[in-house]
C-alpha cells in the first residue's frame, strides 16, 4: 500500500509501505476513504514531537471501510464504513473508566503518534470496538472526517472546559480549524456575544459566516484593548486561546473577566508567563488538556440532526496520491486561504 511517511524533521514522503495486519484479537483493519492533515502534523514535521521516529507513518483523522477484524471485536464487520476517533481508546483501565480516553493506559494519541496512522491507503485501528463509530447512513464523509479531532477537541477543551453559558461573553484567539470548530460548537450554549480574534482578514470573514458576532484584527489594532472597549472594560466571560503561542495566551489573561475562565486549547511549545500577580485577584479558572473525545457520540447526533455543518471547514480537496501537494496547502494556509483540506481514496 501507499503511506505519507515521516522521514525526520523537514522530510516526508509518499511511498510504498506493508499493509497493516491484525496484531491482537481486538484490533480492526481499516481501508481509508477520506482523511485530511492537522495542524499537528505540521508540529511534528518540524522535529517538534520527539516521540514520532522516522519510517512512521503520519494522521489521526478518516472515515474507512473495515476490511479485517480480530477475533475479539464486537461491534464490526467487514462492509462497515466507521469514523476513526483520534484517540484510542480500551475501555478497561482506570482512566478509560473515567472518560479520560487520551490517557488511556495502552491507547490515547497514538495514531500518527506511536503506531502507523491514517494517512494511507489502510490503518490498524486497536481496540476497535471502542476506537470506532459506525457511520449513520446518508451523512457527509468530509463533515465526520471533522468528527475525529477537531469538533471534539473544541468541544471539550474549549466550550465545555470553559464553562460557556447561555448570555456569555465569549472571545476566540485564533481562526484556524480548532477555533471554528469552537465557533460552531460553542452556540449550542447560546452565548450573547461571540468575538473572534485573528490576523487573517478572510479567516474572520469566515467566522462572521459562521456565527460570530464580532472581529478582532491583530496588527491592525490593539486586540485586547479593542476586546475591552467592546464589552465597556469588562472583559469576557470565557477567553479560548486556540493558537498555541505565548502572544495569544497573554491576550486571553488581559481580556478575561472577573470570574471568568481561560480554556487553553493551543498546542503549546514554548513556556508562557503567567500574569498571577495580577490574576490572583480577579478570581478566574485556568483549563488546559488533550482532548478525550467522548463527546463525539454528541456530535455524530447533532450532525445527523443538522444542528452542526462541520463539513462547511472544507476549503480544498485532493485525491491520496495527491497528498504531497496537499501539505504544500496546508502548509500555507494564509497564503492559499485554506482552512481544512480533505484528502479521498
Amino acid at each position: 500500500m501507499k503511506a505519507l511517511v515521516y522521514q525526520g524533521p523537514g522530510k516526508k514522503d509518499w511511498i510504498e509501505k506493508e499493509k497493516p495486519g491484525i496484531e491482537k484479537p481486538t484490533d480492526v483493519i481499516v481501508r481509508i476513504t477520506k482523511t485530511t492533515i492537522c495542524g499537528t502534523d505540521l508540529h511534528i514535521l518540524k522535529g517538534d514531537v520527539p516521540a514520532v521516529t522516522a519510517g512512521r507513518t503520519l494522521g489521526h483523522e478518516g472515515v474507512g471501510i473495515v476490511e479485517e477484524v480480530g477475533g475479539a471485536v464486537a461491534n464490526f464487520k467487514p462492509g462497515d464504513a466507521v469514523l476513526i476517533s483520534c484517540v484510542t481508546s480500551c475501555g478497561r483501565c482506570a482512566n478509560c473508566k473515567r472518560q479520560l480516553y487520551a490517557h488511556c493506559a495502552d491507547g490515547g494519541w497514538i495514531l500518527g503518534h506511536k503506531i502507523d496512522g491514517t494517512q494511507a491507503e489502510y490503518v490498524r485501528i486497536p481496540h476497535g470496538d471502542n476506537s470506532l463509530y459506525p457511520i449513520p447512513e446518508g451523512s457527509d464523509d468530509e463533515a465526520l472526517v471533522m468528527l475525529s479531532d477537531i469538533m471534539p477537541t473544541g468541544m471539550e477543551i474549549g466550550v465545555q472546559a470553559g464553562g460557556v453559558k447561555p448570555g456569555d461573553t465569549v472571545a476566540i484567539v485564533g481562526a484556524g480549524p480548532v477555533g471554528m470548530s469552537v465557533l460552531l460548537t460553542a452556540q449550542f450554549y447560546s452565548p450573547g456575544r461571540i468575538i473572534m480574534i485573528d490576523m487573517d482578514p478572510a479567516r474572520l470573514e469566515l467566522a462572521r459566516q459562521f456565527g460570530a458576532t464580532d472581529l478582532v484584527q491583530v496588527g491592525a489594532e490593539d486586540a485586547a484593548a479593542r476586546v475591552l472597549e467592546l464589552t465597556d472594560g469588562q472583559g469576557v466571560d470565557v477567553a479560548i486561546e486556540a493558537v498555541g503561542i505565548p502572544a495569544t495566551f497573554d491576550i486571553c489573561q488581559k481580556i478575561v473577566s472577573a470570574g471568568g475562565n481561560i480554556a487553553n486549547v493551543g498546542v503549546h511549545g514554548k513556556p508562557v508567563q503567567l500574569h498571577i500577580e495580577e490574576l490572583w485577584i480577579k478570581n478566574i479558572n485556568i483549563s488546559m488538556g488533550l482532548v478525550c473525545t467522548n463527546t463525539t457520540p454528541m456530535l455524530l447526533k447533532t450532525l445527523k440532526s443538522g444542528k452542526v455543518d462541520p463539513g462547511r471547514l472544507v476549503t480544498h480537496r485532493f485525491k491520496l496520491d495527491e497528498i504531497m501537494q496537499a501539505y504544500e496547502v496546508f502548509g500555507n494556509a494564509a497564503r492559499e486561504k485554506a482552512m481544512k483540506v480533505i484528502i479521498s481514496a
